[in-house]
């Protein structure tokens, strides 16, 4: 088993680089999520995936070690969050929509589902 706190280095361009790290955890609602947070410049931008409710077609593994680390809908699309290659998708599709902050922003918080469709699409690219 890796470990799970330790931050991974993202090279996007010659200009920018992400730290990045993925966490899986049980948050004070009981609900499990799991996050990838980003940092670059001193900004953070969490990517959270939070586990549906059974009819809601969206899973995480929910603190299980089964698939730890991948988030899924019920038409199979599963996307494994420690994989660089959807990481940088992620990003990708967040700055497309103007979503990341510039140096000196304000931490960000994104809803990952909102951008799972395109990283779906790319990741099948």
């Amino acid at each position: 088993m890796g470990n799970d706190r330790r931050q991974r280095r993202l090279v996007m361009d010659d200009l920018t680089t992400w730290l990045w790290t993925h966490r899986q955890k049980r948050g004070r609602d009981g609900v499990w999520r799991d996050a990838l947070t980003l940092y670059r410049d001193g900004v953070r931008v969490r990517f959270v995936f939070r586990a549906g409710a059974p009819d809601s077609g969206r899973w995480t593994t929910e603190g299980g070690y089964w698939y730890e680390g991948c988030v899924g809908d019920d038409r199979g699309n599963l996307l494994n969050l420690r994989e660089p290659g959807v990481v940088r998708a992620l990003v990708e599709a967040a700055g497309r929509r103007a979503l990341l902050p510039g140096p000196g922003g304000r931490p960000v918080e994104l809803d990952g589902w909102e951008l799972f469709p395109a990283v779906v699409a790319a990741a099948d690219g």
